[in-house]
C-alpha cells in the first residue's frame, strides 16, 4: 500500500475498532488491544506506521458474548464474521466493514465470503495444568487451524504445508477444538492464544490476569483498554519491543 492508501485503512481498523468498543461497553464485555496492536498503542500511541490489520483479544467467555450480542448491535455499515458460521470456516472471528475490500493470500473456496476491511478477534483459552496435556491443546489447535485455512482457501508454496493441511482434513475438529478449548473447565491459572495462529509454544501462554487487569492506553488519539501487563506481555512475545525493526522488515504483511 502507499503511504495516503495505508493511512485510509488504518483509519477504518480504527472506526471498526471504536464500534467494538461501543459494544463492549455497553454490554460489559473486557477485551484488550492485542499483539502488534498493543505494541503499537505501547511504542507508538497508536498503529505501528506501517502496519495494516488490528488484533484484539477476549477470554473466551468474553468471546461468546460478544458474538451473542454483537450481530444485533450493528448497524448495516458492520457485518460480524463469527468463527465457524456459514460462508466462515475459521476458528477466529473478524468484524468487517461493509463497502469495502481487502484481498488476502487466498482464494476463496466459497464466493459468498465476506471480503471488507476487518479486524480480527481472537479467543483466549484455559490452558491446562498438565504439561503433557498442553502439548495436546497445541498440537489440537494445530489441526484446527490447517483444516479451516484449507477450507478457506490458503494459499502456500510450502509442500510440507499442503500435505498438513490435507491430511488434517481427514481429522474430525469437533474433539479436537474442545480439547484446546477445554471448555466447562474452571478457570486456570494460565491461559493460551494459540487460535491466534502464531507459531511458537511458549509465546502463546499467559497468566490470567494479564487478560482480566487492564488499563486504558492512548490509541491514535482515543482511549482502549490494553493488558496492565503490557511490558511482560510484549516482551514475551517480541522480546526488546521498543526497538523498531530495520526498514528492510517494516511493511503490511
Amino acid at each position: 500500500m502507499t503511504g495516503d492508501t495505508l493511512r485510509r485503512h488504518q483509519q477504518i481498523l480504527l472506526e471498526l475498532l471504536t464500534e467494538l468498543d461501543r459494544i463492549c461497553r455497553s454490554h460489559d464485555i473486557p477485551y484488550v488491544l492485542f499483539a502488534g496492536t498493543a505494541l503499537g498503542a505501547v511504542r507508538h500511541q497508536g498503529f505501528i506506521p506501517w502496519d495494516d490489520d488490528l488484533d484484539i483479544a477476549m477470554l473466551r467467555s468474553d468471546y461468546h458474548r460478544f458474538l451473542q450480542v454483537a450481530a444485533a448491535e450493528l448497524g448495516e455499515k458492520y457485518y460480524l464474521q463469527a468463527e465457524f458460521s456459514d460462508h466462515w470456516p475459521m476458528f477466529f472471528s473478524k468484524l468487517r466493514k461493509n463497502g469495502t475490500a481487502c484481498m488476502e493470500r487466498f482464494v476463496p473456496r466459497d464466493p459468498r465470503l465476506h471480503q471488507g476491511i476487518y479486524i480480527d478477534i481472537f479467543p483466549v483459552d484455559n490452558l491446562s495444568g498438565s504439561g503433557f496435556v498442553r502439548k495436546l491443546q497445541f498440537a489440537a489447535s494445530k489441526v484446527v487451524i490447517a483444516k479451516g485455512l484449507r477450507r478457506r482457501g490458503y494459499l502456500t508454496d510450502s509442500a510440507t504445508k499442503k500435505l498438513f493441511m490435507a491430511g488434517c482434513a481427514l481429522i474430525p475438529m469437533g474433539p479436537l477444538h474442545r480439547l484446546a478449548m477445554l471448555p466447562g473447565k474452571p478457570r486456570t491459572e494460565l491461559v493460551h492464544t494459540f487460535f491466534g495462529a502464531a507459531s511458537k509454544f511458549e509465546k502463546n501462554i499467559f497468566p490470567r490476569q494479564w487478560f482480566t487487569e487492564t488499563r486504558l492506553w492512548e490509541f491514535e488519539g482515543r482511549r482502549f483498554p490494553v493488558s496492565a501487563h503490557a511490558d511482560a506481555m510484549l516482551t514475551k512475545i517480541y522480546g526488546d519491543y521498543m526497538t523498531p525493526p530495520p526498514d528492510e522488515e517494516k511493511g503490511c504483511k
